[in-house]
């Protein structure tokens, strides 16, 4: 019974269409107090409260708050995924550049309209292993990315590019915080300066670590 109350887990994923909408109702009531009240006055009672579910119910999917945190964090990743896809194959992005206007555009787009993602994006502040409890969270998003990086650039998805895309990853978390924290909306000088960043290392280490593959 410990074993299926430890910290920050889910204890189930819906099956049934009854509960997957309970379970959507749970993240999003979440998502709606983390913008009203915070992540330290969030209370699972007061998620299922507004979510008109019992407190039973709750616990039936997440172990604790941190279980439900974690959902929540998960289900933006994926979203973020998809319409960052979704963008790519509409635009079809030749270089660098065109990849990291999507996918900051994107979670840009997000931060200003997706509730609760100002406070639990991919992670929560001072939670460093919201999406995985093996992984810190940067680290489970750039192993994401990591392969999206390899299909698109063309460069072997090895431990190389996991170290580019994890230090872009840790620039670009940087300059964001300090582009909402500027202005609610995000600062436009400094989103452009993220993009700016960006471009400029992406570029240097997929140009060398595809130099590298071509002289094996």
């Amino acid at each position: 019974m410990n074993q299926d109350r430890t910290p920050g887990t889910l204890r189930r994923q819906p099956v049934q269409k009854r509960s997957a909408e309970r379970f959507r109702r749970l993240l999003d009531a979440c998502a709606e107090l983390l913008d009203e009240v915070g992540y330290a006055a969030l209370t699972t009672k007061e998620v299922a409260r507004r979510a008109e579910v019992s407190i039973g119910t709750l616990y039936q999917f997440f172990s604790d708050q941190e279980g439900l945190i974690g959902a929540l964090a998960t289900r933006n990743l994926e979203a973020f995924l998809e319409r960052v896809a979704v963008r790519l194959e509409r635009e079809n992005p030749q270089d660098v550049p065109g990849v990291v206007e999507a996918a900051v555009e994107e979670y840009v787009a997000m931060r200003r309209t997706v509730p609760g993602f100002g406070v639990v994006d991919f992670g929560a502040v001072g939670r460093d292993h919201t999406l995985d409890p093996a992984l810190d969270n940067n680290t489970a998003v750039a192993g994401r990315l990591r392969s999206l990086t390899a299909s698109l650039s063309g460069v072997r998805d090895d431990a190389e590019l996991e170290i580019a895309v994890r230090v872009a990853l840790e620039c670009a978390d940087g300059v964001l915080r300090l582009a909402f924290r500027a202005d609610p909306q995000g600062d436009p000088q400094l989103i452009a300066e993220c993009k700016r960043v960006l471009n400029s290392y992406l570029g240097d280490r997929i140009r060398s670590l595809g130099a590298g593959r071509e002289a094996h």
